[in-house]
């Protein structure tokens, strides 16, 4: 019997990326997929989720605890009028300007971080830039005295805010396996209504002051993402980056929903849920001060009780849901139901303009926007069209949630001062977020 011949050539060596991806695999019957493509099985533990959310509580205390007071606030100091629907629609004018600064910087952002070889791996980079960009934009941001300069600094700091952002969601796709999505998503949205509460109150009880306000959202943002930083990313191969110019990237911006059904309905409902959320709680300063007559000190702790009472909800509604959307593997019916119950609270207020029917609504619009942005996230990484993409996709996606909340002052203060009253603001919301429901119905991919 012939003994067998020994290998004429040593086995190959491994691939660069094969040790720094979470999880190697195939992502359909007979295709080898490179493990920095791989769609991940390995289920990511405590520390990793920790980290995840310190991050997004950091992100989120510095974009929103701006958009509900200190700018606002800044800008009817800069504004030459004292009438508030001029100031208003100045805040939305300096929001517009940010939002077109998103549309670009979010796929773009994205883009760039799918196609990145760093040793240090392909989203780290960009959440590290993204992160020193919006910290120094907010520093800056401070020491503005005319609308133009606070124009500009907070476009820079929305980019920032879009980089790093994006960046971070890629992640998800990365490394969390699809039935640990719902319960991770979660911890984006409840660092978000966390954010906000604690946000408003560190710039009113314990930092007093436009600058130091800004300074402290700033530091905290950068000591909140640093910890996530020393997380493993995979690092892409030389040979696998796709080449990025600018037609292949204006073709990137477009992603045909007749090829793509559910990553269009996906889009559409995120736009129209998110525009429903935002023209609903946007604008609740004005509403307290100039639609239920609160003078300025009294609106602002009205406004903290309100925001505490939909971030409880929103906790409550983001982690629960979103863990139960992966036990019972669906997330359809969990976003239409949420955007139900936005609907719900829209139409309370029309019908009950008063104080105690805020409370109601905040309960309502809480558990409405806590079950949609984890579940949705969730939804929204189990439709996109390619693995190699995923960042630039997401980038897309994540449009549908900045742009709504940078333009929805603008709007609000046009249905406001068009139909004399905060009544059709609050029929508008709830119209946008009916609209939301219908879209994802027809996602039929995802159960």
């Amino acid at each position: 019997m012939t003994p067998p011949r020994p290998p004429r050539t040593a086995p190959p060596a491994p691939e660069p990326a094969a040790t720094a991806a979470p999880d190697a695999g195939r992502d359909a019957p007979g295709r080898d997929v490179p493990a920095v493509h791989a769609e991940p099985s390995r289920k990511v533990g405590g520390w990793w989720i920790a980290g995840f959310a310190a991050a997004w509580l950091g992100v989120w205390m510095a974009q929103l605890t701006p958009v509900q007071l200190l700018l606002p606030v800044q800008v009817e100091a800069l504004v030459a009028t004292r009438t508030w629907q001029d100031s208003v629609l100045t805040f939305g004018v300096v929001s517009g300007i940010s939002a077109l600064c998103a549309i670009v910087a979010y796929p773009l952002a994205g883009a760039l971080s799918d196609r990145t070889t760093s040793r240090f791996g392909r989203r780290r980079p960009w959440i590290l830039g993204g992160a020193l960009l919006f910290a120094v934009s907010l520093l800056l941001l401070g020491l503005q005295t005319s609308i133009v300069g606070v124009t500009v600094f907070w476009a820079l700091a929305i980019t920032g805010f879009c980089t790093l952002s994006a960046a971070l969601t890629a992640t998800i796709s990365d490394q969390v396996p699809v039935g640990q999505r719902g319960l991770v998503s979660g911890f984006v949205s409840a660092p978000q209504a966390v954010g906000i509460i604690l946000g408003l109150l560190l710039v009113t009880e314990l930092i007093v002051g436009q600058i130091a306000g800004y300074a402290a959202l700033a530091v905290l943002l950068v000591v909140l993402v640093i910890p996530f930083l020393f997380v493993k990313d995979a690092v892409l191969p030389r040979e696998l980056r796709t080449p990025l110019t600018p037609r292949t990237l204006v073709q990137g911006f477009w992603i045909s929903p007749r090829r793509f059904p559910d990553f269009g309905w996906t889009l559409l409902g995120r736009v129209l849920a998110n525009i429903g959320n935002a023209l609903g709680t946007s604008l609740l300063l004005y509403f307290l001060l100039f639609g239920l007559g609160r003078d300025s000190a009294q609106a602002e702790d009205d406004l903290l009780l309100t925001t505490l009472i939909y971030m409880v909800c929103s906790i409550v509604a983001s982690i629960v849901c979103g863990r139960l959307s992966d036990v019972l593997g669906r997330r359809r019916v969990f976003v239409v139901v949420a955007s139900a119950l936005q609907a719900a609270g829209g139409i309370l207020l029309l019908s009950w303009p008063t104080f105690d029917a805020l409370l109601i609504g905040a309960v309502l619009l809480g558990l409405g926007y806590g079950t949609f942005l984890s579940v949705d996230q969730a939804l929204a990484t189990q439709v996109l069209p390619a693995a190699e993409s995923r960042g630039k996709d997401l980038g897309i996606m994540n449009i549908a949630t900045a742009v709504p909340q940078a333009v929805a002052p603008m709007l609000g203060a046009l249905v406001v001062t068009a139909a004399g009253g905060f009544g059709a603001l609050f029929a508008v919301s709830a119209a946008f977020s009916v609209l939301g429901a219908v879209a994802v119905m027809f996602v039929r991919g995802v159960r």
